[in-house]
């Protein structure tokens, strides 16, 4: 027996979303509820994989199956396609299995042609209803199948409206609908060299192949890799019997939500107009009425659509998003899906459902996406200011919230601006660790190159602080304090604004106002903690992050990076005076100076978090990071360390590297000099010592030594960790417990974790070195190259974004394995940017992880996305 690949909407439930897209899917649904739905067929997802497979041709089993289909719909409406006299007419609309908006064709009044638009005049006595139908469909069908320009049809209709000395397309009458028809048609043979198509089937299977098509268009495959949406899933085609909302006063078309999808109030939430069809209530050209106003204009139509509205959102149990037509005041439902709604409208609505007895909390929990919270946690615009703004370039959305300031071009200017009081947005190139005081002191960072994972969004997730990054339309110039973006330049000290939800760039102040979490938002953070399994750690270098992820709700440390606490102006000079030294005891007198600094900013995070665990990751980059590289900072900075240029040039020479990332970084550092270890223990161990005492706390510090992908490695500088922590503890007469564990983040490391496990007391997988050493390439270069991956369909995901399960997921799983064999207690965790990535979160539940750590702003995210992992696939 052949495959079926169509379905008529009585054949299928809501169950078939897989195989008929959730549109299909919804209105076999309703078909099946006795909705009043326009009654047709769905040609399924596996008709449009089969499409792709077949080389983008509909093959002769699939299209002998929607020939049969449309004979099985012409019995059903009692129309004919094509028929003189009584024609049906047909939308065609895509239907993923995921709702994708916008992104994705549609064509209607599809079956119209000469003989069939006379039919439909004599049929409704309406002849410039038919014409106005048929020069919609010429245009629709030119621009979504045949890809020509819609401007150049805008352009004729605006050249009629100014010829009869009217504004509104409604104002024109049949002879000029039906002018429009023959204009349109000629455009159409001119730019396409042959004529428009009459045969309703051959217009059918054209539609057909361009919503196929449409799957694979631009912005459909950047939407689907933001949502992670697999590429293999297809779309369905929907097939439906036309209801014309543009059939004269009697008539219209509107959407309407079961629930306000912005602030989730209890209300039925929507727009109409009359006389009117799908694509006019969206494009803008005539303002619609409130869904309210339809219970003055018809009463009886308006109670029976509150009445269908209500029954669906009882029946789905969620907010419903549904598109309605109304002909000769006859009501049509053509569509239902669950509303996409804000993140406070999804909290509340899932708290709402709860109490009012529909839904239960674990339902509730799994309701809201987890990244949809971000946008609760950040500063965001004034709505009226931002409507009113004109964006001015686009770059990725790095970080949320919304930033406004002054434009600067330096890390230094940043921060002497801010110190005085001036609100500044940093642009640069590219940001690198010596920006980071620059990058703390600014309202948000623009940068020209990099990408979601660069050192910029990474810096400025973990701070909370609004970042666009990669806009590669900007041309900088940094002499001359400029940078110019669409023609047009901007100069420093003048007002920009930064959308880091949407990357939108605006050249002019916009207001903030700051994000207010509500009741809701805690209660359902309550029962997502209530079903979790996974504890989430944050990443924080110092007290203030440390309390911004407790307020969060972290329940530790992860990730504690001491490097960046050496880019403050007070210490980077002694950091430096250790580097240019020579021999090991003007090492340790330079080490001496950065000691107290480094232990009073371990008291600072041990005060915030208390007993909680804070795993501290000793020196990792490289030490050229912490050097200048420009002529008249090398100058400046040799003559403030009193040693000569050419010694620093000296050192600078030596310290260079080819490929820094797999240089002389991480335990390699501590190999070489072991007194950098001696010194960062002494400030480890002695901070824990003091504020226990103070606190009356029983701390027990972790302590990480990075990049290890060799047990002897470890050991060495272990070694020397344990004789200095146990020397220090013995002389304050204390029984102070500590840990020392490592990160993996070497391929071998995660190969030989069973012996590396011997020495190692608790394993944290630093995911973004080990995604690029997995891979093979620098998540800094990446973004030159991934998006023809992506074009090529070679790679669907960012694998810095989400974590890569079938590489470098299976090297996480392998170590975790071995390292319990080895060691049962064995701590488990993960401190990439990965750890509030909620796709690689629910994997790192799966693989039994103990925590997994992120920047503070995204630890809820982390908390509901471990809820969810344990609501779907609760461990044993």
């Amino acid at each position: 027996m052949s495959k079926k690949y169509v379905y008529l909407f009585s054949e299928g439930n809501r169950d078939m979303r897989e195989l008929l897209g959730g549109k299909g899917a919804n209105l076999a649904e309703m078909t099946k509820a006795g909705m009043p739905v326009p009654q047709g067929f769905t040609i399924s997802t596996e008709a449009c994989t089969q499409y792709y497979n077949d080389g983008r041709q509909i093959n002769d089993e699939i299209m002998g199956q929607i020939y049969e289909y449309i004979g099985k719909m012409e019995e059903i409406v009692g129309k004919k396609f094509g028929d003189v006299s009584n024609p049906l007419l047909v939308s065609v609309r895509s239907g993923a299995r995921a709702s994708m908006p916008g992104m994705m064709d549609t064509i209607l009044n599809l079956g119209l042609n000469d003989e069939a638009v006379e039919g439909l005049a004599n049929l409704t006595g309406n002849p410039r209803f038919a014409y106005d139908s048929y020069r919609r469909f010429v245009q629709m069908f030119s621009d979504v199948v045949m890809e020509m320009s819609k401007t150049e049809f805008e352009k004729i209709i605006d050249e009629m409206k100014e010829a009869k000395g009217v504004k509104m397309d409604t104002e024109l009458d049949a002879d000029d609908m039906k002018a429009l028809v023959v204009k349109f048609k000629a455009l159409y043979k001119e730019k396409m060299g042959k004529d428009f198509p009459s045969d309703p089937k051959e217009q059918l299977i054209e539609a057909v192949k361009a919503v196929f098509r449409s799957w694979d268009n631009p912005r459909a495959n950047v939407y689907r890799r933001m949502n992670e949406i697999p590429y293999d899933w297809g779309t369905a085609v929907n097939v439906q019997a036309m209801a014309f909302g543009n059939s004269g006063e009697n008539s219209g078309t509107g959407v309407a939500f079961t629930r306000d999808p912005s602030t989730g109030e209890k209300k039925l939430y929507g727009e109409y107009l009359i006389n009117a069809q799908g694509e006019d209530v969206v494009a803008g050209i005539r303002t619609p009425f409130p869904i309210s106003h339809l219970q003055e204009q018809m009463p009886e139509v308006y109670n029976e659509f509150v009445e269908i509205a209500t029954r669906l959102e009882k029946h789905y149990k969620d907010m419903q998003d549904m598109e309605f037509t109304i002909e000769n005041g006859k009501l049509f439902m053509l569509q239902t899906r669950n509303g996409k709604r804000t993140a406070a409208a999804a909290l509340k609505i899932a708290v709402d459902l709860v109490d009012e007895g529909m839904i239960d909390e674990k339902t509730a929990v799994l309701r809201v996406e987890p990244k949809q919270l971000d946008s609760l946690l950040h500063p965001q615009f004034d709505t009226a200011a931002l409507k009113a703004a004109e964006v001015i370039g686009k770059g990725l959305a790095a970080s949320p919230g919304a930033a406004c300031g002054k434009i600067v071009f330096t890390a230094e200017e940043a921060k002497e601006w801010a110190e005085r009081g001036e609100k500044v947005v940093l642009v640069r190139l590219e940001t690198s660790p010596e920006d980071i005081e620059g990058m703390a002191a600014a309202e948000g960072i623009l940068t020209v190159r990099g990408g979601m994972t660069s050192h910029a969004a990474v810096v400025a997730r973990g701070m909370g602080t609004c970042c666009v990054s990669g806009c590669g339309d900007i041309v900088v110039d940094y002499d001359a304090k400029k940078f110019t973006l669409g023609g047009k330049e901007y100069k420093e000290g003048e007002f920009i604004s930064l959308d880091g939800s949407t990357g939108n760039i605006y050249g002019a102040a916009i207001a903030t106002v700051e994000a207010s979490i509500s009741g809701d938002f805690r209660r359902f953070m309550e029962w997502a903690d209530k079903y979790r399994q996974l504890q989430v750690f944050c990443n924080a270098d110092n007290p203030h992050d440390a309390q911004q992820g407790s307020d969060f709700g972290s329940e530790g440390i992860g990730l504690c990076r001491t490097e960046h606490m050496f880019f403050e102006a007070s210490r980077i000079k002694a950091m430096r005076e250790m580097i240019v030294a020579d021999n090991t005891a003007d090492r340790e007198k330079a080490l001496e100076k950065i000691l107290p600094y480094q232990q009073g900013d371990f008291e600072g995070i041990y005060e915030v978090m208390g007993e909680r665990p804070v795993t501290i990751r000793y020196l990792d980059p490289p030490l050229h990071e912490f050097l200048p590289t420009k002529e008249e900072d090398i100058a400046e900075i040799a003559n403030e360390l009193g040693i000569t240029v050419e010694k620093l040039h000296n050192v600078i020479d030596s310290l260079h590297e080819f490929n820094p990332m797999m240089g002389h970084r991480g335990c390699r550092l501590a190999v070489a000099y072991p007194e950098i270890a001696v010194m960062q223990t002494k400030a480890v161990i002695n901070a824990a010592l003091n504020v226990n005492k103070k606190l009356g706390l029983h701390i027990v510090p972790h302590i990480m030594i990075p990049l290890v992908g060799e047990v002897k490695e470890l050991k060495f500088v272990k070694d020397v960790v344990v004789k200095t922590a146990d020397e220090l503890i013995a002389a304050a007469g204390s029984d102070m417990k500590y840990e020392v564990g490592t990160m993996i983040e070497i391929p071998r490391a995660a190969l030989t974790a069973d012996e590396i496990a011997k020495e190692a007391e608790f394993f944290s997988f630093g995911t973004n070195d080990l995604t690029q050493m997995t891979f093979g390439f620098s998540r800094d270069d990446a973004g030159k190259f991934l998006d023809y991956y992506y074009e090529n369909k070679v790679y669907e995901s960012d694998p810095f974004a989400h974590i890569d399960q079938n590489g470098v997921g299976k090297l996480v799983e392998m170590a975790a394995k071995l390292g319990r064999a080895t060691r049962p207690e064995l701590g488990l965790g993960i401190c990439g940017e990965h750890g509030g990535d909620p796709t690689s979160v629910e994997f790192c539940h799966k693989v039994g992880l103990d925590y997994v750590s992120c920047s503070p702003f995204r630890v809820p995210i982390a908390r509901l996305a471990a809820a969810q992992a344990a609501i779907k696939n609760p461990r044993a």
